[in-house]
């Protein structure tokens, strides 16, 4: 097939935004952990830059986007291990193969970062790296064929798969959330934030709460470095949605007005519940309300319209807004709500899907959701896949978590935690203190996800 240039020129492009969603990331999560933690935090995004992008092209790509010789739809070969016989003239749908090769792993290299931000101030460096190597292998590239990988496409024998639509593939040879179930997941709700907030959940129950959970602040240290990563997010974002479209298209364009209105809609809606539940809407609150949107719209965007979309935003912001309070109830420590905002925006916008899918996005009047006269068989889908996903990370990590914390232990001394991974992990700090008073690392003033009053441990 004859090489499209604007649809490669436009999926280079997504690629290089999707890739600069992980510093953003890591500028995002660094800002809203303490001064003395800040360093670690970029740390383990950065890392996750050099772990996946190696692993990806070793054995990466062929287990997520292989086509399963024995029709399972649970994981691919290995005939591209190496990505072996992949040429400069390797062009599947008008795409080259490169290129999808590059698109597809920065989804894995952000799903990756994004569980650290629930295990921030406590983890071992090193342990973390081997939790990464194992967990991208064992939870992301399965799960990211489930979801991702549409098989074999029509007159074509190679391995293949994309997240646009499933035209133009043969049906029954992909993953099985979309070649068999038929779920919708445009850009990765399932692969990547429903994941990655499952695993983020079961590795801080197995590493335990940060020393003064419950009772010591542990406010942000930094909020303009927060909204800073939030607009790299926020404009990275656009690679990520528009980009799974494949190609510079009608789906793209609809992808990426329904990504700029979900976001906008639910930044609005996270700081109305603040405004309402506490007197006073935050910084941290638009900024956690923005990526709730951008989070729950990305399974989302090309199956809804903008008003659909708006919907999304705000059912995202609002839940959200209430799930990041779910940690001091029920006690666990999610350091900077991994699972409130991505586990749950995640689960808001995979099954919003079964509600507000329309055929003028999806053009298929099978593919409507219950309120456009869908029935609830959609909706059954999307709670199948998303529900599916959840566990198998959640079991899966857990037990990686457990076998970590047996070879190397996963958690560092309580000295090191009190006096800074920072420092005692790397041997370095993120600001120069000296000549600033009283100020102390950790302590600096900032807004913060509120514990209500009743939930704040006394001692």
């Amino acid at each position: 097939m004859e090489l499209d240039t604007g649809t490669t020129a436009w999926v280079l492009a997504s690629s290089a935004l999707v890739l600069f969603m992980t510093p953003g990331l890591a500028f995002f999560y660094g800002g809203m952990t303490r001064s003395k933690s800040v360093l670690n935090m970029l740390m383990m995004s950065f890392s996750a830059i050099g772990i996946v992008s190696v692993l990806w092209v070793l054995y990466g790509y062929t287990l997520s986007f292989g086509v399963d010789a024995g029709g399972h739809g649970l994981i691919g070969n290995l005939d591209l291990l190496g990505l072996k016989g992949m040429t400069t003239a390797s062009v599947t749908n008008g795409l080259s193969d490169f290129v999808f090769v590059a698109f597809q792993m920065m989804f894995a290299i952000i799903t990756l970062a994004l569980i650290s931000g629930a295990i921030a101030d406590r983890m071992k460096f090193g342990a973390w790296v081997l939790f990464s190597i194992i967990w991208i292998t064992v939870v992301y590239f399965p799960v990211a064929h489930w979801v991702f990988a549409f098989g074999t496409p029509l007159g074509d024998s190679k391995a293949a798969g994309g997240a646009g639509a499933a035209a133009g593939y043969v049906a029954g040879t992909g993953g099985w959330i979309v070649s068999k179930l038929g779920a919708l997941d445009f850009a990765g709700g399932t692969a990547v934030h429903i994941n990655a907030g499952a695993a983020g959940l079961a590795l801080a129950l197995v590493l335990g709460k940060r020393k003064g959970f419950g009772t010591d602040p542990m406010r942000p240290h930094n909020l303009p470095l927060v909204l800073i990563g939030t607009g790299i997010l926020w404009f990275g974002w656009f690679g990520f949605n528009a980009g799974s479209a494949l190609g510079a298209n009608g789906l793209a364009g609809v992808a990426f007005v329904n990504t700029q209105v979900a976001t906008a809609a639910a930044a609005l809606a996270w700081i109305a519940v603040e405004r309402l539940r506490d007197g006073h809407p935050t910084t941290l609150g638009v900024a956690s309300g923005a990526v709730a949107g951008l989070v729950a719209i990305t399974p989302a965007c090309g199956s809804v319209t903008p008003m659909g979309a708006i919907l999304v935003g705000i059912v995202a912001g609002g839940v959200c807004a209430l799930a990041v309070t779910l940690k001091h109830r029920l006690g666990y420590d999610d350091a900077l709500d991994v699972v409130g905002v991505h586990l749950v925006g995640g689960l808001a916008g995979t099954l919003m899907i079964g509600l507000v899918a329309s055929d003028t996005t999806t053009g298929s009047a099978d593919l409507r959701g219950l309120f456009y006269g869908g029935g609830a068989s959609l909706l059954g889908k999307q709670a199948i896949a998303a529900f599916a996903v959840l566990i198998y990370s959640f079991v899966l990590t857990y037990i990686i978590a457990l076998i970590v914390k047996a070879l190397v232990g996963l958690r560092i001394s309580e000295e090191d935690e009190i006096t800074g991974i920072d420092t005692t992990s790397h041997a370095e700090s993120a600001y120069e203190w000296a000549g600033l008073g009283s100020a102390s690392a950790g302590t600096l003033v900032g807004a913060s996800h509120p514990v209500p009053a009743a939930m704040k441990v006394t001692t």
